[in-house]
C-alpha cells in the first residue's frame, strides 16, 4: 500500500493533481485539489485502490480525512469514487457529526446522497463514528441558501467554503453568503 507521497505539484485539475515523485508524475484523485499550488511541494496521505482495470491513488491533506474516507468505503455498495464525492461535498467533521447525530436530513440535502444510501451510511457507520456534537446548523443554512435562490449545487459549494471557526447558524450563514460574493 502507498500510504503517503511527497513531491512537487505538476498539475492541478478539478478532480485531482499530478505530483512528481522520484521523477514519476503520479496522478492523485482528491476531494480538494484546489488547496494545492502549482510548483509547491505537497505531502498527501493516500489510499491505493486496486481494481480489475487498474489502480487509482486517492490523496488527502491529512490522515484523519484518509481514515474517514476508508471508513466510508466499509459501507456496502460504496466505492472510492462515491466516498471521495461525499468528502467533496462536506467537511469530514460535519459528516462525522451528522453520522453521530443520525442526521439523515443533512446527508440527503447537504451531501446530496439518496435517502437509501444515506440511511445505509448512518446504520453502518454510527457505531464506528460514535455520538458527536453536530448542531444541525448546516442543514438550516442549506435550506436558507436554497430559499434565497441558490441551486442545491451552489448551496453545497457555499457550505464547503465556510471556515471551521464559524460557529452557529447565523455565523455560518453569513460566511456562506460572503463566499459567493
Amino acid at each position: 500500500m502507498i500510504r503517503q507521497i511527497r513531491g512537487k505539484v505538476l498539475a492541478v485539475t478539478p478532480l485531482g493533481a499530478t505530483i512528481e515523485v522520484a521523477g514519476f508524475g503520479v496522478e492523485v484523485r482528491m476531494s480538494a485539489p484546489q488547496a494545492l499550488a502549482l510548483g509547491s511541494e505537497a505531502v498527501l496521505a493516500t489510499h491505493l485502490a486496486v481494481k480489475q482495470d487498474g489502480m487509482e491513488l486517492y490523496g488527502f491533506a491529512d490522515t484523519a480525512d484518509r481514515d474517514f474516507f476508508e471508513l466510508v468505503l466499509t459501507v456496502s455498495g460504496v466505492g472510492p469514487k462515491t466516498a471521495l464525492s461525499v468528502l467533496r461535498r462536506a467537511p469530514r467533521e460535519a459528516l462525522e457529526g451528522a453520522i453521530g447525530k443520525r442526521d439523515l436530513d443533512y446527508l440527503t440535502k447537504v451531501v446530496g446522497l439518496g435517502k437509501k444510501s444515506a440511511e445505509k451510511m448512518l446504520v453502518e457507520l454510527y457505531d464506528k463514528v460514535g455520538p458527536r456534537s453536530h448542531d444541525g446548523a448546516d442543514g438550516e443554512v442549506f435550506d436558507t441558501l436554497v430559499a434565497l435562490g441558490y441551486t442545491e449545487r451552489e448551496a453545497r459549494k457555499a457550505l464547503q467554503a465556510i471556515p471551521e471557526n464559524a460557529v452557529g447558524k447565523d455565523a455560518r450563514l453569513k460566511a456562506a453568503l460572503s463566499a459567493r460574493a
